[in-house]
C-alpha cells in the first residue's frame, strides 16, 4: 500500500478516546486533590431521595417558614416580567436603600448572594496559603469549608459548657487568635448552632483584644431576632463604625426576612475592604428578582415585626416542651432551640427517629455541642405537630439509650 493510501486509511480511523490514548485531562490543583470530599450540608432534598419518602416538617435548615413579607413577594412575582433582563451587578438600589437604614455609606456596603459567598470572598482576600483562621469547634461550616478550600488553616476552640449553657469562648478565641497570629476570626452573634448571644460590651471589648492585623468576622445572620431595645435583656447589637479596619460585619435576607431561597447577603465595612471584593466577586452573582425583593422586604416592617414575635412565642414553647421530657433547652436569640438531650447517642437516636416519621431537623457535629439536636421554630400548626410527635417518639428513645 503506498504511503498516500496509508495515511489515508490512517486519517479516515475512529481515533482512540484520551482515556485509551493515555491522555488522563488536565490534573487538579495539588489543593483541591487533597481537600475531602465533602460539602457543609447534605440538605434535606437529598435525604428525601435516599429515604424515597418528602419530609411532612421542614425543621433543619432554619429557614422562616413564615415565608417572606406580602411586599416582597409582590415585588418578586412582579420582576418575574423582567427575568429576561441581566441584573444590576453592582446592586446599587438595594445597596443604597441598605446603606440609608444603617447610617453608613453606600460604599460601605457589598451584596452577595448569601452570606456563603462573602464569606468565602473575605478569606479568598485575606487568607494566604498557611495562614491561620479562629473560629469555635461546630461553628457554622462553611466556614471550615472556605478555610479549607483557599489554603487556610483552621484553630478552633472548643464552646463554653457550663450553667450558663452552649456558647462561645470568647477569651479562648481571642488568645487563640494571639497565640497563631490569626488573619481572621469568625464569630456569630447570635450564635449558630447554639443560639446563645453576647451583650455589645462583651462583643466590643472581644474586639479590643484581637491581635494587630486580625480581621474580626461578625456574622449577625440572626440579629433581627435577637433581644434589640429589651429593657429586660441588655442590647446584643453593637454599634455600627463601618471604618473600623478591624470589621466586617455580616448580614442577611435568609433568617427573619424569610427569602433563604433568594440568597441574598450583605457586608458592611469600611471602603477599602468593600472596593477590594470588587476585583473578585461574581458581578452578576445575585439575581433580579432577589435584589427585587431584598430592596421590597426592607419595606416590610411591621411583617418583620409579627414575624419576630412569633418566633419568640416559638421558641418559649420549645423551651416548655424540652424541660417537660428532661430535656435542656439553651437560651436562644435566633429561630431555633438546641435541645440538650443528653448524650450524642441519644441526638443521632432522636435525629433517626424523627427522620423517620418525616421530621427534619439537624444537630451539631463537634463536642460538646453534638449532645443536642436544633430544631427551627415554625409556624403554630408545625410547633403543635412536632410537639405531639416528638412526645411520641422520645420515650422510647431515651429509655434505649441512657
Amino acid at each position: 500500500m503506498s504511503a498516500k493510501r496509508l495515511a489515508k486509511s490512517a486519517d479516515s480511523a475512529p481515533s482512540a478516546t484520551g482515556e485509551q490514548s493515555g491522555h488522563t485531562g488536565a490534573p487538579l490543583t495539588r489543593l483541591v486533590a487533597g481537600l475531602p470530599a465533602t460539602v457543609p450540608f447534605t440538605g434535606p432534598e437529598a435525604l428525601e431521595r435516599r429515604s424515597g419518602r418528602p419530609f411532612i416538617l421542614r425543621l433543619g435548615a432554619n429557614e422562616s417558614n413564615f415565608g417572606p413579607s406580602p411586599q416582597a413577594r409582590d415585588a418578586m412575582r412582579a420582576a418575574v416580567d423582567r427575568i429576561s433582563c441581566y441584573a444590576d451587578p453592582e446592586c446599587y438600589d438595594l445597596r443604597l436603600a441598605l446603606a440609608r437604614q444603617h447610617g453608613v455609606g453606600v460604599e460601605h456596603i457589598v451584596v452577595g448572594s448569601g452570606i456563603d459567598e462573602l464569606l468565602g470572598l473575605i478569606i479568598r482576600a485575606f487568607v494566604e496559603p498557611g495562614d491561620t483562621v479562629v473560629t469555635a469547634a461546630g461553628a457554622y461550616p462553611t466556614v471550615p469549608f472556605h478555610i479549607a478550600g483557599y489554603g487556610g488553616r483552621q484553630e478552633a476552640v472548643t464552646y463554653l459548657d457550663d450553667a450558663n449553657g452552649f456558647r462561645n469562648d470568647l477569651d479562648g478565641l481571642a488568645d487563640a487568635a494571639r497565640r497563631n497570629h490569626a488573619r481572621l476570626v469568625y464569630l456569630a452573634n447570635p450564635d449558630n448552632p447554639t443560639g446563645s448571644w453576647y451583650r455589645a460590651d462583651a462583643v466590643r471589648a472581644f474586639l479590643d483584644r484581637l491581635p494587630t492585623g486580625s480581621l474580626l468576622l461578625l456574622d449577625e445572620a440572626y440579629i433581627e431576632l435577637a433581644p434589640l431595645g429589651d429593657p429586660i435583656v441588655p442590647d446584643a447589637l453593637l454599634p455600627i463604625n463601618p471604618d473600623d479596619p478591624r470589621l466586617i460585619r455580616l448580614r442577611t435576607f435568609s433568617k427573619a426576612y424569610g427569602m433563604a431561597g433568594a440568597r441574598v447577603g450583605y457586608a458592611i465595612a469600611r471602603p477599602q475592604v468593600i472596593a477590594s471584593f470588587d476585583r473578585i466577586r461574581l458581578h452578576f452573582g445575585v439575581n433580579l428578582v432577589a435584589q427585587v425583593g431584598a430592596l421590597a422586604a426592607l419595606d416590610g416592617a411591621a411583617y418583620l415585626r409579627e414575624v419576630v414575635a412569633e418566633v419568640a412565642r416559638g421558641r418559649d414553647e420549645y423551651a416548655a416542651l424540652a424541660r417537660e421530657l428532661g430535656m435542656i433547652p439553651q437560651p436562644s436569640a435566633t429561630n431555633f432551640v438546641a435541645m440538650d438531650v443528653g448524650s450524642p447517642a441519644r441526638a443521632r437516636a432522636l435525629l433517626a427517629a424523627l427522620a423517620e416519621q418525616g421530621v427534619f431537623i439537624r444537630m451539631p457535629g463537634a463536642p460538646p455541642l453534638d449532645r443536642c439536636v436544633r430544631v427551627t421554630v415554625g409556624t403554630p400548626p408545625e410547633r403543635a405537630t412536632f410537639a405531639k410527635i416528638l412526645r411520641a417518639v422520645w420515650p422510647t428513645v431515651a429509655s434505649a439509650i441512657d
